[in-house]
C-alpha cells in the first residue's frame, strides 16, 4: 500500500521549544521553592520524556506532581514567544497537505497544551487530528496512541510514517508497524537516532517531500 499518512511529533520536530520548556520548568520550580540542579542542556537531551522520569533522574523532589503541571501549564505561554517553527515546517506541511496526504500530530504534551500550541502557530488547518497525552492509555513508545490515530483517520499503519526527533517516536512507529523517520535537527544526536534504526533520517523537514515521492509500495 502507498504511504499517505504522516504523523508528526511536536517538540524538536515541528517546533523548537527548548527555551520555552526550560524557562517554564525553572519558573515553576522556583515558584514552588523546589531545588534543582539540571542545566538547559540536561533538559534539552530529555525533551519528550515525562517530567516524572526527568525529575527522578535528577533527584528533583516534586511532592504534588499534578499541582506542578497545573502551574507549569499556566506559566508556559508566558514564554511561548521563545518558541519558533523550524525552517521549512509551514511550507512543507502545506505542500504535503495540498498533495492529498493525511497529517496528524502525536505529542507527549497534554491535549489542551498541544491544541494551544498548534493554534498559536496557525497550523490547525493542516492537521486532520491532534493527539496529546491521555492518562488512560499508554503513550510513546507504546503503539496504542499511534494506532488510535490511524483508526480515527481510517488509514492503516502500513500507510503511515511516524516523524520525530527522539527514540520514543521511532520506537512508537516500529511498535505500531509504521514507517519511521528521525529528524537530526531536534533534541537527539544522529548517533542516538541511528541506534533505533529508523527507515529514514532527515536533516531538514523539507526532505520529507522527497521521502514521500520515493516511497512506493512496502
Amino acid at each position: 500500500m502507498k504511504l499517505k499518512h504522516l504523523c508528526f511529533d511536536l517538540d524538536g520536530t515541528l517546533v523548537d521549544s527548548s527555551e520555552t520548556i526550560y524557562k517554564s520548568t525553572v519558573a515553576t520550580l522556583e515558584k514552588l521553592n523546589i531545588k534543582f540542579g539540571f542545566t538547559k542542556e540536561d533538559l534539552d537531551r530529555r525533551i519528550g520524556q515525562h517530567f516524572v522520569d526527568i525529575f527522578n533522574e535528577f533527584n528533583v523532589q516534586v511532592t504534588d506532581f499534578e499541582y506542578f503541571i497545573k502551574i507549569y501549564k499556566s506559566l508556559y505561554f508566558n514564554f511561548i514567544d521563545d518558541s519558533i517553527l523550524y525552517p521549512g515546517v509551514l511550507d512543507t506541511i502545506e505542500h504535503l497537505k495540498k498533495n492529498g496526504n493525511t497529517i496528524s500530530l502525536l505529542t507527549t504534551k497534554a491535549q489542551d497544551q498541544a491544541d494551544l500550541i498548534i493554534d498559536h502557530f496557525s497550523l490547525r488547518p493542516y492537521f486532520d487530528f491532534v493527539m496529546g497525552r491521555v492518562n488512560s492509555i499508554p503513550h510513546k513508545p507504546a503503539p496504542e496512541p499511534l494506532l488510535m490515530i490511524c483508526e480515527k483517520l481510517k488509514v492503516l499503519p502500513i500507510e503511515t510514517i511516524m516523524v520525530g526527533d527522539t527514540e520514543l517516536d521511532i520506537q512508537c512507529g516500529k511498535n505500531a508497524g509504521t514507517r519511521t523517520c528521525g529528524v537530526s535537527y531536534g533534541y537527539r544526536t544522529i548517533k542516538q537516532l541511528e541506534l533505533n534504526n529508523p527507515d529514514y533520517i532527515i536533516h531538514s523537514i523539507t526532505e520529507l517531500t522527497e521521502v514521500i515521492s520515493n516511497e512506493k509500495l512496502f
